[in-house]
Parts: C-alpha cells; structure tokens; sequence
C-alpha cells in the first residue's frame, strides 16, 4: 500500500474525533451563531499566520538529500502566502474589527498546536511538519464548502465572509493531490512513522482549538 493510503488509514479514527467536536457538528446541521463563527475564524488567524513561517523553517532544515522536497515547499509557500488576510477580511465582512483580532490573544490550544508544530520542525524532524499538512489540508476538503454553504445560509452572511472556507474547499482539492504524490515518496520506515505519529497529534490539537472555542471572543463589531 502506497504510504498516503497507510497514513490516511491509520489516522482515520483520529479524524472523526476531530470532526465530532461540536462547533462542526453545529456548522453542519445549522445551529452555530455569528460569535461562534467569528471565534472559530479568530483562532484560524492566529494558526494561519504561522503557516508560512514554519514552511520556510521546513525547507531551511531539509537535508540536500530532500531537494525535492524542498522545491515542494517553495511551492507550498507560494500557495499560502496571505491567507491570514482572507480570514480577516472574513471577520470583518462579519461586522467585527479586523484589527481588533489580529491583535488579540490566541487561545491556550492554538498557542499549544503552534508550538508543537515549531518544535516538530526545529526540534525533533522538519518531514514531520507534514502531520500538519495532512491534518489541516484532510480537514479542509472534507467540510470546508459544505460548512461555508451551511454557514452563510444560517446567518445570511455575504459570500465575501467566508472566504477563507471557501477557498480552501476548492483550492485544498488541488492541495491533497499534491500531497499525495509527496507522501509516496516518503520511503524511510522512520519519517512515514513520524509524520502518521504527528498526525495524530495534530489532529488532536486542532480538535482541541475546536472544542474551545469561546464566544466570548472580545472583538468589538465594526460600529462599536
């Protein structure tokens, strides 16, 4: 079996618990409200903005032996330029402040799936930045639409406040092909077992962010 295939088997499970957690739950069947939107995308921006960073710390530690792999994340890099920006324009298409929310704090969880990903990468191994990967982009495809449609609908929000689910339903499709063929290059029995074991752990810290969640966001609307 190729080993994006094992990975997906193996960190299945992990996945459904992800998306059992009841923000997502809400978002689906048309019961979440406009603070519980605007808290997820607040927690969004502050993962997000790391996503570029911790790509350029990933293709800086690569061994020559992972050029390939490198040129992979220059493209990666291209791909997620700016996306942080999308989620704040998002907030305010809302009627939030915008600037209110870059310069809010993180919650605890999303400080705590940042700081795991840094260490991953500076620490312990940079291939297993690609348990992030598979986490953020699996998660995108499989809800990402279906929840911007759901979302909108419920709230009767313009489609310029969803953008950023929007964009990545669409553009992660193209994403997880890619990834794909990137993974069943991974031959070394220790970097496959890495990047299934970060996986999991990021699917677990990611549905912690989701769990969290708290409406009580503190972003004042745009007229306050």
């Amino acid at each position: 079996m190729a080993f994006f295939d094992t990975l997906d088997n193996e960190t299945r499970n992990a996945q459904q618990v992800l998306l059992s957690a009841p923000i997502i739950e809400k978002s689906l069947s048309g019961n979440i409200t406009l603070d519980d939107y605007v808290a997820f995308l607040k927690q969004a921006y502050h993962h997000v903005k790391h996503t570029v960073p911790l790509l350029m710390s990933v293709g800086a530690k690569l061994p020559e032996d992972k050029e390939w792999l490198r040129e992979a994340v220059a493209e990666y890099i291209e791909e997620e330029l700016g996306h942080q920006e999308w989620i704040l324009n998002d907030i305010a298409a809302c009627g939030y402040d915008k600037e209110a929310a870059r310069n809010s704090t993180p919650d605890i969880t999303t400080e705590l799936m940042v700081s795991y990903a840094y260490d991953m990468v500076n620490r312990v191994n940079p291939v297993g930045f690609f348990g992030m990967v598979q986490v953020l982009e699996g998660t995108s495809v499989n809800i990402a639409e279906q929840a911007a449609d759901k979302i909108r609908a419920t709230l009767s929000l313009p489609k310029s406040a969803c953008s950023y689910l929007y964009s990545h339903g669409s553009l992660d499709q193209e994403h997880i092909k890619f990834f794909e063929n990137l993974m069943n290059k991974i031959e070394d029995p220790s970097e496959q077992a890495l990047i299934t074991h970060a996986a999991k752990v990021f699917y677990r810290l990611y549905g912690d962010i989701f769990r969290s969640l708290n409406t009580d966001h503190q972003i004042p609307t745009i007229n306050q």
